[in-house]
């Protein structure tokens, strides 16, 4: 099983704690050793589970993919003006601490917006997280001047946002750029007048749901 690079450090502490805590409980030798061995197995696999990085089957082809494992929760008519200045439709995607955390280019194209904002830690699935909490932005450009947005917002429960994503780079749609820690939220904005293949309810697969198309239809307002 392959694990996110920037889960490492914390995998080698924790699995440093468990040998510890199991330590403990070998040498009191008792009733309440057999809880704390099992509390070393449920910290090291729970761990080991949440930072887990699978391969996935990129779709060939000009689509937008989902950038993160979850569950869609809406899909809003909204205006974003930092990078699209324009209206927008927006898919909130929300990740629990079962999904995997490790998130993808949702389109090919070049890197034109990278913003980094401190903020709130209010609950991933308030209606004004995407504007109070802790977030990084991102803005792309497909070759055919689509412009997608997207933003990786923390939540109650993740305080920690990893990327590596840095204007002017050219990225390629299903490839890893980043990792949001213990249950987050990404937002997705995409022209108004594009067909949205999933909707509120949907599981989503990082790097493998197709969110929508590209097509000569689906423009980015001039």
């Amino acid at each position: 099983m392959k694990f996110a690079k920037d889960g490492v450090p914390v995998i080698v502490a924790t699995l440093f704690l468990a040998l510890v805590i199991t330590a403990i409980g070998w040498l009191l030798n008792n009733n309440f050793s057999i809880l704390l061995y099992l509390a070393a197995l449920f910290i090291a696999g729970f761990t080991l589970y949440f930072f887990r990085d699978p391969d996935r089957n990129i779709p060939s082809g000009d689509y937008i993919l989902a950038p993160a494992d979850g569950k869609v929760i809406s899909i809003d008519v909204v205006r974003e003006e930092n990078y699209l200045e324009s209206g927008a439709r927006q898919i909130t995607i929300f990740l629990s601490l079962g999904n995997v955390h490790v998130n993808r280019y949702p389109v090919s194209g070049k890197v034109e917006h990278v913003a980094y904002f401190p903020g709130k830690y209010l609950v991933a699935w308030h209606p004004k997280a995407s504007a109070l909490n802790e977030r990084a932005e991102f803005g792309i450009r497909h070759h055919s001047g689509l412009k997608i947005f997207y933003r990786q917002i923390t939540g109650y429960v993740a305080r920690r946002i990893v990327f590596y994503t840095r204007e002017g780079e050219d990225v390629k749609a299903g490839e890893r750029f980043g990792l949001m820690k213990f249950g987050s939220r990404m937002d997705i904005l995409v022209p108004e007048n594009m067909d949205i293949l999933v909707k509120e309810g949907d599981r989503t697969i990082g790097g493998e749901t197709i969110l929508a198309h590209l097509d000569d239809n689906a423009t980015s307002p001039v």
